[in-house]
């Protein structure tokens, strides 16, 4: 009972026990979630994994599953999707164009430029933005952009499980996302208007039918998005720091969804691993 302690060696053993107890763990900021996944992504050297993907085209959506091994600084992409379909890019190497074996006939390897119609039809994103780069980007803003309300709706939203790991969720809701006119004041690209607005480049080609390599001439009035997305969920490893899932919806429902696993960052890939001749390739 109480009475038996003296106060002194009742207080000693309450301080004792307090000091045991560990530290409550201090809560994860939105701001620090978000320097992590970029600082994660930046500072890539290396990158393996698979990617599942679900990619809406006028009203109907392509999916894909595709083998990826990607190098930076510099950037060496090599993808092997489920039909066959390989491509190697390789800074500084043929001419700045991919090599590409289509699986199918002829049956010869071409060499197409990574932003031609021909490589980026009913794709939302080019070759050179495999990984997570782009995402990087959508909640950085562009420098051009003098909005940056979408980059700033974004908030940790708690913690979920991807595949048996850990993932933070970190997640924008824009409700004001809308198409706004836009006329160019002089010749651009749509990559260009893309950055400007952080949008990506596929909804501004498909809704004004333009080609991914088509100049835009001063004077053209445009209707562009004034953010990437409606509703956009990154589901970002704790352990990795880097992105297992990224969905994006518009006015219209999915816009596009990735799903990355078997992820393997910062590893050594074998520069033979980026060459034409490499075991295994058909390229």
């Amino acid at each position: 009972m109480l009475h038996f302690f003296r106060l002194p060696v009742f207080a000693a053993i309450l301080l004792t026990a307090f000091a045991a107890a560990p530290a409550p763990t201090p809560k994860l900021t939105t701001d620090q979630l978000m320097v992590r996944l970029t600082t994660a992504i930046e500072s890539l050297k290396t990158l393996r994994c698979n990617v599942r993907t679900q990619e809406r085209a006028g009203t109907k959506y392509n999916q894909a599953r595709t083998a990826m091994k990607m190098g930076f600084n510099p950037l060496r992409v090599y993808l092997r999707n489920e039909k066959g379909i390989e491509v190697l890019w390789v800074t500084g190497q043929n001419d700045g164009d991919a090599w590409v074996y289509p699986n199918s006939f002829p049956y010869v390897t071409l060499s197409l430029d990574p932003n031609s119609t021909l490589m980026r039809r009913n794709q939302h994103h080019s070759v050179l933005d495999a990984g997570f780069g782009t995402i990087a980007n959508l909640i950085k803003g562009s420098t051009l952009r003098q909005d940056h309300s979408f980059e700033h709706s974004f908030r940790y939203a708690g913690d979920t499980t991807i595949t048996g790991r850990p993932c933070y969720i970190l997640r924008s809701d824009f409700p004001q996302f809308r198409y706004v006119t836009y006329k160019t004041t002089k010749p651009e690209t749509v990559a260009n208007i893309a950055d400007r607005f952080s949008c990506g480049e596929y909804r501004i080609m498909e809704r004004n039918g333009l080609a991914p390599d088509e100049p835009v001439p001063a004077g053209k009035t445009l209707q562009v998005p004034n953010g990437y997305g409606k509703r956009t969920i990154i589901c970002v490893d704790q352990k990795l720091l880097l992105p297992l899932v990224v969905q994006v919806h518009d006015d219209k429902g999915l816009f596009e969804k990735f799903e990355f696993s078997d992820v393997v960052a910062n590893q050594p890939i074998p520069a033979a691993e980026f060459t034409k001749n490499y075991k295994g390739y058909k390229i």
